[in-house]
């Protein structure tokens, strides 16, 4: 993980069933006698959430439909982190305003960057039901202020109409959905528990089309959110997204190449797991 995660540490069960005592009915310890929960409880990990939320951030009132993406709050630290370096290097202002394309009902970019960092954000989706969660979740925590949700009205458009002519942004950023098909993020996830020795009947990772699947996968989105990037290049000083999928750089590369774009590519690490960010302007 990124050195100033605050998650870096393994997690501390007694002091967050403090704070959100629905937690503690799902606390146990493994085999190696470590304070844990089952991963592949949606419950559980809601539960977990909202008091990790409440513990290092001070969010006191967060929470998501049922059947909606309950985010590894880890992983999204850490890419605000990494953002942030990348950020101080090429722009170094104290405090950056920015855009999260596809919020989601969680709003967690958004209110993480908000506590954590200081940042003035929007967030933007294509569903109403997340658009009206995520107004929840900014109301319910006095975020107003700092973090605007706008709905993207064109399903063909990505950036263009949710950023406005009067809109001066930082940065971009994005969690694209990775699978093209339904029918893929089962088998993926599948895949997962069975890795981790989780019952594989258990598929209640969460999270609905937009936010998992779509038609071409990753790498399409992000060839169409670098296209329309072109057209509000103006507004935001650089585009940035997770690139889940390693072996769909090249692809991508090709394309900012083609386009014209400088770009850098962000190495992060969570756990043994590999990811990183692309970053992109014109």
């Amino acid at each position: 993980m990124h050195p100033e995660n605050p998650h870096k540490q393994p997690y501390d069960f007694p002091a967050l069933v403090k704070v959100n005592s629905d937690l503690e009915n799902h606390v146990f310890r493994n085999k190696y006698g470590n304070l844990t929960i089952d991963f592949s409880n949606s419950e559980a990990v809601l539960y977990l959430n909202k008091a990790l939320l409440h513990y290092h951030y001070q969010v006191e009132n967060w929470d998501i439909p049922k059947g909606f993406l309950c985010p590894p709050i880890p992983g999204r630290m850490d890419y605000l982190l990494h953002l942030k370096d990348f950020l101080d290097q090429k722009i170094g202002k104290k405090r950056y305003a920015g855009i999260d394309i596809g919020v989601g009902a969680s709003c967690i970019y958004p209110i993480l960057a908000a506590k954590h960092m200081g940042w003035n954000m929007i967030g933007s989706d294509i569903e109403m039901r997340s658009i009206e969660a995520a107004e929840q979740n900014v109301l319910n925590n006095k975020l107003a202020s700092q973090i605007k949700i706008r709905l993207q009205k064109d399903r063909g458009s990505i950036l263009k109409n949710v950023i406005r002519e009067d809109d001066s942004l930082d940065f971009s950023m994005c969690n694209p959905p990775f699978h093209d098909s339904a029918e893929e993020a089962n088998k993926a996830n599948f895949r997962k528990n069975s890795n981790l020795g989780i019952d594989t009947r258990k598929l209640n990772f969460g999270g609905r089309s937009n936010e998992l699947w779509c038609r071409g996968g990753e790498a399409l989105f992000l060839k169409r959110m670098i296209r329309d990037s072109q057209k509000v290049e103006g507004k935001v000083q650089w585009f940035t997204s997770l690139v889940s999928k390693q072996q769909n750089l090249p692809a991508i590369e090709k394309h900012l190449k083609k386009l014209g774009a400088d770009y850098d590519i962000i190495p992060m690490q969570l756990g043994n797991k590999k990811s990183r960010f692309i970053a992109w302007k014109f």
